[in-house]
């Protein structure tokens, strides 16, 4: 993973010194709220419903285990024990007293995290694969370009202060685990004749008027790819919606401006950059940054292990889990591990500083010092040995970490909602919970297969509920919490945003809707293998619309 060099840890250690003397001076009263919301902003920090809010970034959502225990540590120094990943592959913390903010930061710097650009109307944290090195699908590597991207909008001077935040996603896999297609811009990384380049799409995202990206080039090479990015941000700056919130960010622009007249927009753009204008990215640079992840060197191993054959016969729950919970790797003899944050009664994304502590100890035994924080809101152990797949397991387990629910019903993504977001309209916890104790049986979600569903508590779709293939928004009706069910939204390489069903239901009937709507996808599906969204697909939304409705 990429390491600070002196010039970053220098602007890192500036940046939280310069935020103490903002917090003294808030506090002190010297400066009003409104004048420090900008501040705390450029921060990571915002005010929630309760308390202040931190958001750390976790680039391209990779962590060592140096800085997974530095997470332990201020979840159990500074908050109330535990910390909340999100969709972004960062985390939260949202107990953190203003006063405590600082060392907080502090204490980050020392293991080169940060929380910049995580809030504001600036480039987001660049978020990628999480499976990225490791996956047995992709042409190459995304970090490394992660890493790029990031090194070239961070304090860039022109994006600053953009029309509305902006997300950029990068994959190099042919299935799309980074969503890019609900991006501001999603990069898709490509060979052509030998030649290493992007798709690019531009104009996706979800919030009150979700839309699926365009796609604005075939190809970009690699050796041009920051010029090109410049010109969509330009043009983006240029035109893009200061007068209306709502209407602000890129995908509106996109939308009424049209995909052919936004594109003649970018490449006109493109095309005027003077050779001073232009960026420049030696291929040396390139191969410094690439030999930041530099794959761990994993011992030979044989393509299957007998240790783990024996463990999977010996252990049903152990078998049941390495059915949902384990990824193809390109190296023979390992696999990828996903670490369920979804256990039955606990908020999606949520882990206490000991659950840190436990992923730390086995990224550092045995999984080559690496952890990834998915889309999800899980964690994943890229790089684990099939022979050392039990005693992961084992340790998981005792943790409370080894629910077997990789992509299943109970695998939701949920938005903290009402209980903590001072701009939901409802709460999105308790009918998360809800739903997975109504699908609470390991066999029965493992019958069901591949669901998503995504959960939000505003418009706003922090829970993804447009992508989910069940969306669940939550809705203020006179006062009153009702949840508006959606259909058929994907955000893989189909991304497609969810059908409306109906009127929304109260929270009590949301499982027992669910209930039926499964039921009536398994008598509809044509076979086992055929997942939910197959079968949507195929038979629309009018069979399931029908049951959803049927105990109202």
């Amino acid at each position: 993973m990429y390491r600070y060099d002196e010039f970053d840890a220098q602007i890192v250690r500036d940046r939280v010194e310069q935020f103490r003397g903002q917090v003294a001076r808030r506090l002190s009263g010297e400066i009003k709220e409104d004048e420090f919301k900008p501040l705390r902003l450029q921060n990571g920090v915002y005010l929630q419903l309760h308390a202040h809010m931190l958001r750390i970034a976790v680039p391209y959502g990779q962590l060592s285990p140096r800085q997974m225990r530095r997470l332990a540590k201020i979840a159990r120094d500074y908050d109330r024990g535990y910390g909340h990943f999100t969709t972004r592959q960062n985390i939260q913390f949202n107990w953190v007293a203003l006063k405590d903010i600082p060392d907080v930061l502090a204490e980050l710097a020392e293991v080169e995290m940060h929380a910049i650009q995580t809030s504001g109307n600036c480039i987001r944290n660049t978020t990628s694969d999480h499976y990225a090195g490791a996956a047995k699908d992709e042409i190459m590597d995304p970090r490394p370009w992660c890493e790029i991207i990031r090194q070239w909008s961070t304090f860039h001077p022109e994006f600053a202060f953009l029309p509305r935040k902006f997300k950029i996603a990068v994959t190099a896999a042919e299935h799309d685990r980074a969503a890019i297609r609900v991006h501001d811009i999603g990069l898709h990384m490509r060979e052509r004749d030998g030649e290493v380049g992007f798709e690019v799409h531009v104009g996706g995202g979800q919030g009150r008027t979700p839309h699926i990206a365009a796609k604005v080039s075939e190809f970009v090479p690699e050796s041009q790819l920051l010029d090109y990015l410049e010109a969509i941000m330009r043009v983006y700056n240029r035109f893009g919606r200061r007068d209306n919130k709502y209407k602000a960010r890129i995908k509106i622009l996109v939308s009424e401006t049209g995909e052919e007249e936004f594109r003649k927009l970018v490449e006109e753009e493109f095309a005027a950059q003077r050779d001073h204008e232009k960026i420049d990215l030696p291929q040396a640079e390139i191969d410094r940054i690439n030999a930041y992840f530099t794959p761990p060197a994993l011992p030979p191993k044989p393509a299957t292990s007998e240790a783990f054959e024996k463990a999977t016969v010996a252990d049903a729950g152990f078998a049941r889990w390495t059915r949902a919970n384990l990824h193809p790797h390109k190296v023979d003899g390992y696999t990828s591990v996903t670490v369920s944050l979804k256990p039955i009664g606990v908020a999606a994304g949520d882990a206490t500083d000991t659950q840190m502590m436990v992923v730390a100890h086995l990224a550092e035994t045995y999984g080559h010092d690496d952890i990834r924080v998915t889309h999800a809101q899980n964690l994943v152990l890229p790089h684990i040995a099939l022979d050392d797949v039990y005693e992961v397991y084992r340790e998981l387990d005792a943790a409370g970490l080894a629910t077997p629910n990789e992509g299943l019903i109970s695998d939701m993504i949920v938005c903290p909602g009402l209980d903590y977001c001072n701009l939901a309209n409802a709460r999105s916890i308790p009918v998360g919970m809800a739903i997975q104790e109504a699908f609470s049986d390991p066999d029965d979600q493992a019958d069901i297969g591949k669901f998503h569903i995504n959960i939000s508590g505003c418009i706003n779709a922090c829970g993804h509920h447009h992508v989910g293939h069940v969306g669940i928004l939550g809705v203020d009706r006179k006062g009153e919490e009702y949840y508006q069910i959606t259909l058929g939204g994907r955000a893989d390489e189909k991304a497609a945003i969810g059908q409306i069903a109906g009127p929304g239901l109260k929270a009590e009937d949301v499982p027992s809707a669910l209930k039926r709507l499964v039921d009536r996808y398994r008598e509809l599906r044509a076979s086992k293998d055929e997942t939910f969204i197959e079968t949507f697909e195929r038979e629309g939304m009018e069979p399931f619309k029908e049951v959803i409705y049927a105990g109202a």
